[in-house]
């Protein structure tokens, strides 16, 4: 009976260990992320994303709210395109992970702010899928709000 607890719980900590490694992975992707955005490093950011990747953002106006749709070519064709002297800084302020085999969610607070100074704030969510090359994100939607933020 020993036997059979002392595997049970090491089958338990091995399954542990896999999804705070899975975890640990798809924050370093989000991180490489935000770290290229900071240094205007293109293939950095490229390397976070699937090659057919959507990205969005939620809109509010009068009439409600809408999304917009980008490319991940377009979004890295701005930062290229940001002058040096200008710093994009998106902080992230916690990460909720679920990972369920080869796909994940990550939802994300953060600030953003341009050369130090307040812009807004909301909230990513990211789709990732675990491919050969490791975690990618393949759909990321936010929303940005000047209220509200801490």
């Amino acid at each position: 009976m020993k036997k059979i607890g002392v595997f049970l719980l090491l089958v338990f900590c091995s399954s542990f260990a896999r999804a705070q490694s899975a975890e640990d992975e798809i924050r370093a992707v989000i991180a490489n992320l935000f770290d290229g955005m900071r240094s205007k490093n293109i293939e950095l950011i490229s390397g976070a994303f699937d090659p057919e990747a959507l990205m969005q953002t939620t809109v509010v106006g009068t009439d409600g709210a809408r999304v917009q749709s980008n490319s991940v070519q377009d979004f890295l064709a701005r930062i290229g395109q940001t002058p040096a002297e200008t710093q994009l800084d998106e902080r992230i302020l916690e990460y909720v992970i679920q990972v369920d085999g080869p796909m994940a969610a990550a939802w994300t607070p953060y600030e953003f702010y341009v050369n130090d100074t307040f812009s807004h704030c909301g909230v990513n969510s990211f789709q990732l899928v675990k491919k050969p090359d490791g975690w990618k994100i393949v759909y990321i939607i936010d929303t940005r709000r000047k209220e509200g933020c801490n």
